[in-house]
């Protein structure tokens, strides 16, 4: 697949960026704007005090915070957002323990053609209930989603609760362990990835990435087991699961090449975020897989130590 043609698909996601602390603020870090260039410029000489706009929000509620609209909302760069015709956005806070990392924000356009689902789901009274997400086009899963909870262990979200770990399921309209594959099959929903999302007030919540072939989140998703570094040695992570469009499965259970399969710190987009610890953008080809144009890499920490790294490429 040339970039070419990969640079000419509708995606989900619009704008990916990330903002981390300094100073007491959150300070713009970088990001990909696909070419909104007054919407990036606009957004570098933004900063977030604690509960100040979208990614501050994020920060002082210690959780996913997911804005559908922005009129008359909190968000600082509304009008320069509705010129770049972005509708909606989704804030993802990375703590290390109590300690705020950085803020991932993705930003959406919202039209008859975009399907997806970026959703958080919390834990109440021993079932995981939905807290917010955002869809597209796809209002009936929606609908679905919000008159659906998840008993621990049981769907994607339950499933990522009960281990613990980044999860990630295929074919979504057609495979029994994804509990709303008929409405999922019925939007167009093929490739779903859970992740566990931690937050200073010790709740469970799982963030879930639903994709869509027409219009997806990534067309390869990975999600890296963070070894316990050795005394004085940097930190590693091993494949442990992924898939792509065009390749199929990815992993250790597919024998990849060993320099495929493994990352190091400071070695690659991977072993950016194993040595900083921080959500990595990786934009234009150079240093990516052949064919791709974008990776968002995001850590997970468990209490105060990275233990995985989940990535979606373009």
């Amino acid at each position: 697949m040339s970039d070419t043609l990969t640079a000419e698909i509708e995606t989900f996601i619009q704008v990916s960026e990330i903002w981390v602390p300094e100073g007491g603020m959150l300070v713009h870090k970088g990001g990909n704007y696909g070419g909104l260039e007054a919407f990036e410029e606009a957004s570098r000489r933004e900063r977030f005090g604690k509960g100040e706009g979208l990614p501050g929000k994020a920060w002082a509620e210690g959780k996913p915070v997911v804005l559908k609209e922005f009129d008359g909302s909190y968000f600082k760069r509304a009008e320069a957002a509705k010129e770049a015709g972005l509708t909606a956005a989704v804030a993802i806070p990375v703590f290390a323990g109590e300690e705020i990392k950085a803020v991932l924000v993705v930003l959406c356009g919202d039209d008859d053609e975009r399907t997806g689902a970026i959703e958080v789901w919390t834990e109440q009274k021993d079932v995981l209930m939905l807290d917010d997400g955002y869809y597209g086009a796809a209002k009936h899963f929606e609908w679905v989603s919000q008159h659906t909870h998840f008993p621990i262990g049981q769907g994607l979200p339950g499933g990522v609760w009960a281990a613990k770990t980044p999860i990630m399921m295929r074919d979504l309209g057609t495979g029994y362990a994804f509990i709303r594959s008929e409405s999922a099959g019925r939007a167009g929903l093929t490739t779903g990835l859970g992740l566990p999302v931690p937050s200073p007030d010790g709740k469970n919540r799982v963030l879930t990435l639903l994709s869509a072939r027409g219009t997806p989140i990534a067309r390869r998703f990975e999600i890296w087991d963070v070894a316990a570094p050795r005394a004085g040695a940097a930190p590693e992570a091993i494949l442990i699961d992924g898939i792509c469009e065009r390749e199929g499965p990815l992993g250790p259970k597919e024998n990849p090449p060993v320099d495929a399969a493994k990352a190091a710190a400071w070695r690659g987009p991977i072993g950016q975020v194993l040595g900083t610890g921080m959500p990595h953008i990786q934009a234009g080809p150079a240093g990516l897989p052949a064919g791709y144009r974008l990776m968002v890499s995001l850590p997970i920490y468990q209490e105060a130590e990275l233990a995985f790294v989940v990535a979606w490429y373009l």
